[in-house]
């Protein structure tokens, strides 16, 4: 049978006066607290093994749910002498066993390990004991709807493997217990050693903490909502430690879709202000473009379209590092000469797609050397700014050493061949035509041949590394490589993009690596390393093939694990240091049209709009007249049709009369 409680004290004091309800029944389950319902829970058991945050998911619970724990420390003596008995206990048990020929019990040998570890940490003063309570109290405005949020919240809590006893004929103290009052009637308490409870620690938020702790205003680029907690997920990757990034994802994933959409964001974007003694600088991208995904976006916001592959579209890897200052003078790093000697090793190398070996560098270098001397430039920095060497020319050098009996020449001078004189040598047959400026700068390698990828991306990384290292123009910069995983499965490739890596920082660059190869990147030590040297990770649907190996990379829990195995097209980790969030990408329609791939909506784009073609076609494909035409060939004023394609019209008689 309920009771009723009424209070009318007119006023009230204390601390305790704040909670007292106008009126208060009392029920075995539930109370009624005046115009709602509660009903409380006590958790007696807990799961073995945590991570730190792992009770957030309560308090993003939807309905009102009030969580309350109480933490109360032992004493170190007393609990040296607890754990002893405990100790004793367990190893008499073992000895038991053992006396009697029983087999081993794994759940007692390993609580007897940790029942040890736990001795020696308190013992060395690493941790200590404490009597841990955990009570929940649920609200609801009626009993219907409370008997709902009841059967919610349990299973909440078992999904959690938490055990939650309601307090049955305890309902009073059970909402006590959850009160800001530093009561505990119920006294439902476990033991927990410190990182037990710091690891229970409720009070976390499934969102990112602010860059900047002293505004609340967001900053950096809006990534799309957090799935958590419905919030939005903004991250600024200029306020990281380094404003490197790596997106992992399987195929289809929304990879590149959400590297675009970082991108466009960040080109809106102005770093520094001028109340700090210096103007605010927009941010310049450079983009890698494997598939001429990024050429409607580049045409839309005024970008810089360089199509390799393209006639007379060339890079000339002789290219000397020499800068223009804003007072309209040179300026060359000291070292300038001896550094692209070193980096046309590096070329050669990705151009024959195998180490370079001891000999054959020494040939190299040597004729590198001479090229130069040949075009006129030498050690002496005035020289390097005339024309420089073409790659046709180091072949000539190299065929005139192996027109000495040098066979390590000759052999260099014939693999050079297809790259100069042969099927390749359009991206090399001239001085450099390409000069990256704008906001936005992207370099398409779709109609490069598969064969010249690699030493495509190379060139243009090269060209926009040395734009990028420029002291006279210093400004935020981001350079993306989509595809990543091409330059990994070259050596001398992935050095170089190692060290790019390694020394963007220092020029006010963040270079974003994007691969759907994750197995490529983490297989080698120059892919960990370049994923260790990038503050912001992010991790897309995988495949279950490699998940294992991106577990054991990222430090994922099982949870993490299951969620990327299953997660939608966009949804993925946002990953920096110890923070972590799950979110999808979100984009408007104007930026959906931009930078989607999709070819269901491509088509239906040309349908609303058959002018809207992509732009990254229109240099791909030529005009070849209208579709009505009747006759594709001119055959002569007698020639008969062509019929169905299978008839003698057209056809070349090949034997003799």
């Amino acid at each position: 049978m309920a009771r009723t409680t009424h209070h009318t004290t007119p006023a009230r004091s204390g601390a305790a006066g704040a909670f007292t309800p106008d009126s208060l029944s009392v029920s075995a389950r539930h109370l009624e607290v005046g115009n709602e319902f509660v009903a409380s829970f006590g958790v007696t058991g807990y799961p073995q093994e945590v991570y730190p945050g792992w009770l957030a998911p309560l308090l993003t619970y939807p309905a009102r749910l009030d969580v309350s724990v109480h933490v109360q420390p032992v004493d170190p003596a007393t609990a040296a002498s607890g754990l002893r008995k405990q100790r004793a206990k367990l190893e008499s048990s073992r000895r038991h066993n053992s006396r009697h020929d029983r087999l081993d019990d794994p759940e007692l040998d390993a609580a007897a390990e940790d029942a040890a570890d736990l001795s020696r940490r308190i013992a060395r003063g690493d941790g200590r004991l404490f009597r841990f309570g955990l009570y929940l109290t649920v609200h609801a405005p009626d009993e219907t709807s409370l008997a709902e949020e009841v059967s919610a919240l349990r299973s909440l809590c078992a999904s959690l493997l938490l055990d939650a006893k309601p307090a049955t004929y305890r309902a009073l103290q059970g909402w006590v217990s959850t009160l800001p009052l530093g009561l505990d009637p119920l006294g439902l308490k476990r033991t927990f050693d410190t990182a037990a409870v710091s690891a229970a620690y409720p009070f976390t938020s499934p969102d990112l903490p602010p860059t900047d702790p002293t505004t609340s205003a967001p900053s950096g680029v809006l990534y799309g909502y957090n799935i958590g907690s419905s919030g939005l997920v903004h991250w600024d990757r200029f306020a990281c430690d380094n404003y490197n990034s790596v997106v992992l994802g399987r195929s289809g994933a929304g990879k590149s879709y959400l590297v675009k959409l970082e991108t466009l964001r960040s080109l809106y974007r102005a770093l520094g202000h001028d109340e700090d003694g210096w103007a605010a600088d927009e941010v310049q991208a450079f983009v890698v473009d494997p598939e001429d995904e990024y050429a409607r976006l580049a045409a839309q916001v005024g970008g810089t379209y360089v199509h390799l592959g393209a006639g007379g579209v060339r890079l000339n890897p002789f290219d000397l590092p020499v800068h223009t200052d804003a007072r309209g003078r040179h300026t060359a790093p000291q070292d300038a000469l001896k550094r692209r000697s070193l980096f046309l090793h590096t070329v050669v190398a990705v151009l024959f797609g195998a180490e370079i070996t001891a000999a054959e560098r020494a040939v190299l270098d040597t004729a590198i050397t001479t090229t130069y001397h040949r075009a006129g430039i030498t050690d002496d920095p005035r020289t390097w700014t005339r024309p420089a060497p073409l790659l046709r020319d180091l072949r000539d050098t190299l065929t005139t050493t192996g027109d000495n009996s040098d066979t390590v020449a000759a052999d260099l001078a014939a693999r050079l061949h297809p790259f100069v004189d042969g099927a390749f040598a359009d991206l090399f047959d001239g001085p450099t035509t390409a000069t990256p400026d704008g906001h936005l700068v992207v370099f398409s390698l779709r109609d490069l041949p598969d064969e010249l990828r690699a030493i495509g991306t190379l060139l243009v990384l090269d060209t926009v590394w040395r734009r990028v290292s420029n002291p006279a123009y210093r400004r935020p910069r981001l350079v993306v490589v989509d595809e990543a995983g091409l330059l990994m499965q070259q050596p001398e490739a992935a050095r170089f993009l190692f060290r790019l890596a390694k020394a963007a920082r220092k020029h006010w660059c963040g270079l974003t690596t994007a691969t759907q190869d994750a197995a490529d990147l983490l297989g080698s030590d120059l892919g960990k390393a370049i994923v260790s040297n990038a503050a912001t990770q992010v991790l897309l649907r995988q495949a279950p093939q490699v998940i294992d190996q991106i577990c054991e990379a990222f430090n994922l829990s099982a949870g993490e694990r299951q969620y990327l195995l299953s997660a939608d097209r966009g949804q993925g980790l946002l990953s920096s240091g110890t923070q972590r969030v799950a979110f999808e990408s979100l984009a408007s329609p104007t930026e959906n049209f931009l930078i989607t791939t999709d070819p269901a909506e491509l088509a239906r784009f040309a349908d609303d709009d058959p002018d809207a073609t992509d732009h990254g076609l229109a240099g791909a494909y030529i005009d070849l007249g209208p579709a009505d035409t009747a006759d594709s060939f001119d055959v002569g004023a007698d020639a008969e049709p062509a019929g169905d394609g299978f008839d003698d019209a057209g056809q070349v008689d090949l034997d003799p009369a």
